[in-house]
């Protein structure tokens, strides 16, 4: 990746489960270089014929679980996403960005963010505080994603390698020319906090 990137990284191309632990690594992969890492990671059960069972998501910054499922009665099938603790990770990713993040990592861009709900709040705090996002993007809602993202968003391949890139892309974006040499990975390592005031931090 050559040229400065896009502030969003929007990923697709892999089954849910996979999409999902794959941005749970790149956020531990940041975190242990250092970086502020905010946002949550979806966790879930889901039955043979896909009926969610157990969902929940965790809060990167503070490791707390919070369930996003209702329960909807025995034999139900129907998806028992709650929307009410939906509403309190996002209002936890806010916070977080509030007191500074160095990058913003969202489970998705699904049905209740296209709708204007879900973590949508989360997503427009991110770049109105001008720091990177890193999500999923749900095929369904893909045109929905674009009319929302705009230009801000670009589609990454879902690998670690290929977010490695982008994140020393968008260091170019940032315009940041003090780094520390990059370890196996490619991701360079956080730099002294005063360069970090560029991202928001102290």
């Amino acid at each position: 990746m050559d040229r400065p990137a896009k502030r969003i990284a929007a990923l697709q191309g892999a089954t849910s489960h996979e999409l999902q632990g794959t941005l749970s690594a790149f956020a531990r992969e940041l975190q242990s270089r250092g970086f502020r890492v905010a946002g949550v990671i979806e966790q879930s059960a889901c039955g043979v014929r896909g009926a969610c069972k157990s969902l929940s998501v965790k809060d990167i910054a503070s490791g707390e679980t919070i369930p996003i499922s209702q329960k909807l009665g025995a034999g139900s099938e129907a998806c028992n996403l709650d929307p009410g603790g939906l509403a309190v990770a996002c209002g936890l990713v806010e916070q977080a960005i509030d007191r500074g993040v160095d990058v913003v990592v969202l489970s998705k861009f699904g049905k209740l963010e296209a709708a204007r709900s879900g973590l949508c709040d989360a997503f427009r705090a991110a770049i109105l505080a001008d720091i990177p996002v890193i999500t999923a993007v749900s095929a369904p809602v893909s045109q929905d994603w674009d009319c929302f993202a705009g230009g801000l968003s670009e589609y990454v391949e879902p690998d670690i390698a290929a977010l490695a890139a982008w994140w020393r892309a968008s260091h170019a974006r940032k315009s940041c020319t003090q780094v520390m040499a990059a370890g196996a990975s490619g991701i360079e390592r956080a730099p002294r906090r005063p360069y970090l005031s560029a991202y928001g931090g102290a």
